[in-house]
């Protein structure tokens, strides 16, 4: 692929991605959420009682920023903290009965945008686009690459 076709394309993919994230954003603000929090609320719903630092790791964040994040959903009633029977240091964050309830709305945000984004693609498109952003994500993550390799990339 000449190099301007794979510019366009990251451009494209930059592009999708933000407009994914905004379109999901506005519907969950509608429920009064902020972008991320979403991540929380649904990963507590899979698996209650999570330590602020077992969450940052099951969504890919830093501490400082799930702290915050709880925090403030704590404030809004979604979540509370309890101490941890074993540890006194530790925190084990929970959903509150107002949080539970808010599940259904964020679930329904997020059926909508996928319904939104993937109109027009019929099953077997949706399969080869997972299976294409799958190898991506696969050569995106490939650690053993350096920064700035500059390997020729003619035949990519």
């Amino acid at each position: 692929m000449a190099r301007t076709n794979r510019s366009a394309t990251m451009g494209r993919l930059h592009s999708t991605a933000r407009l994914a994230r905004t379109a999901l954003a506005a519907r969950l603000l509608a429920h009064g959420f902020y972008a991320g929090q979403d991540q929380i609320m649904l990963a507590l719903d899979r698996e209650d009682g999570q330590t602020p630092g077992q969450l940052a790791m099951r969504i890919g964040v830093r501490p400082p920023t799930i702290t915050k994040t709880i925090n403030r959903l704590q404030t809004q009633g979604f979540l509370e903290k309890k101490a941890s029977e074993t540890d006194a240091r530790q925190a084990h964050i929970f959903l509150t009965d107002t949080g539970r309830e808010a599940i259904r709305d964020i679930e329904k945000s997020v059926r909508k945008t996928e319904k939104q984004a993937f109109k027009g693609l019929d099953k077997k498109d949706q399969k080869s686009l997972v299976k294409l952003l799958a190898r991506i994500e696969s050569n995106l993550s490939d650690v053993s690459l350096p920064v700035g390799d500059d390997e020729d990339d003619s035949d990519v």
